[in-house]
């Protein structure tokens, strides 16, 4: 940083919760959707669809933009994520539902959707607003598979530690609209797609599983998967499952990790620090990625450093609560133990991070000695996937809400001299 003092660990939090917080802005989903349809505006009237953590925004962004010209909408997205202003308008048919494991409202959210498709006025265009969590949100089964079925499905896929990419693939494979099935309900109606992408590449197959967007025809036999899951693969494909009626319906990307990390790339060098974005896009074993990147930064010059992407977890048998970014966090914490000079944010830019309310963390090299002292072990803590627990204590969560946006997850630190 510039200047000839130092700046305190108070201050240093506070400039990477507001750099944080400027990635956040720049990816907002009601931002990004109007700006896109204020350059592409429709000629006539649009009914919408938006689906997805970031879906009550997204909408909110159509309807600012679209006025007199937005139809009949439907929003579906998970509970607590809704704003309240949108059931206020007789437009807005506004649905709640599971995630990250799908529940009866995901089912019944996969009913309604279909129901409002085929009731659209043939004038209308479709628009189709995704963003992160419409793979647990919407579904429609085939006969054989169950909600009790779907949900253990989605239990081992969570715990598997498999990335984002094979788990979709295995959900398109058990689903009647996912890998582009839905396009069967759409028929010969304009349609277009805006993404607010939560995926490493952006590829609209893999985000919300691809609602629209031809699935991966690979098999599935590369991945590791248990027998039983394989034996509900293959059950569903016995079944005639609909397939895409052909049309090319085109998708756009309206906000991605990128611009987020270009935001708050921006916002710490405003602050006066050096930032840099650190290449390849993070990802692998959320713990391994907190020990490297603790490791990388004691050997790095002052300044601000940036990561984007999406780490795993395996969980064990009783898992506590605090997702991949927590575990980043309190892994990175227990590395930089002692090292005044280094502070280290990792929170999702959806505001959730696994159980519990924390979007993720803000550690440094004080979170041990906090955490310590209210009798807990962090070593322990992480191998219970508990770090949740550890970091409440520690008095180091990052708690922001729902953020109306889903581009994955940012880590930022800052190293003073």
């Amino acid at each position: 940083m510039s200047g000839d003092s130092r700046p305190s660990v108070t201050d240093i939090r506070a400039d990477l919760l507001a750099s944080y917080h400027a990635g956040l802005a720049a990816v907002d989903g009601k931002i990004c959707v109007s700006r896109f349809l204020s350059d592409h505006r429709p000629t006539g009237p649009v009914s919408v669809v938006a689906i997805g953590k970031a879906a009550s925004a997204m909408a909110t962004g159509a309807s600012a933009t679209l006025g007199a010209q937005l139809g009949q909408t439907l929003v579906i997205t998970k509970t607590s994520h809704l704003d309240p202003a949108l059931q206020h308008d007789p437009r807005f048919v506004c649905m709640e539902a599971g995630h990250p494991v799908p529940d009866a409202g995901s089912l019944a959210a996969g009913k309604a959707l279909i129901r409002f498709l085929q009731g659209l006025p043939d004038g209308n265009e479709l628009l189709v607003l995704i963003s992160g969590g419409a793979s647990s949100l919407v579904e429609v089964l085939p006969d054989q598979i169950g909600l009790d079925a779907l949900q253990a499905l989605n239990d081992w896929l969570l715990a598997s530690g498999l990335s984002i990419h094979a788990m979709n693939r295995v959900r398109q494979a058990v689903s009647r609209i996912k890998g582009g099935r839905l396009a069967r309900w759409i028929g010969p109606r304009p349609a277009t797609v805006l993404l607010v992408s939560d995926v490493a590449g952006d590829d609209p197959v893999v985000i919300g599983s691809g609602l629209l967007a031809t699935a991966d025809a690979r098999p599935l036999d590369e991945l590791p998967l248990p027998e039983w899951v394989t034996a509900m693969i293959q059950t569903c494909q016995n079944e005639p499952v609909p397939t895409s009626n052909g049309s090319c319906v085109p998708h756009h990307i309206v906000a991605r990790l990128g611009d987020a990390l270009d935001a708050a790339h921006r916002h710490a060098r405003s602050l006066g620090y050096l930032p840099v974005i650190v290449n390849p896009e993070l990802s692998g074993d959320a713990q391994q990625a907190g020990r490297d990147i603790a490791s990388l930064l004691q050997g790095k010059p002052a300044g601000a450093w940036l990561w984007g992407g999406e780490t795993t977890v395996k969980l064990p048998p009783q898992a506590g609560r605090g997702g991949r970014c927590q575990s980043l966090a309190l892994a990175a914490a227990c590395a930089l133990d002692g090292h005044g000079n280094i502070v280290l944010l990792a929170a999702g830019t959806d505001g959730s991070d696994g159980p519990g309310a924390a979007a993720g963390a803000l550690v440094d090299g004080s979170t041990l000695v906090r955490g310590t002292a209210h009798g807990l072990d962090a070593g322990r803590c992480l191998q219970q996937a508990d770090a949740g627990t550890f970091l409440e204590a520690s008095g180091d969560l990052v708690v922001t809400g729902p953020t109306g946006t889903n581009v994955t997850d940012l880590v930022i630190a800052i190293k003073t001299e």
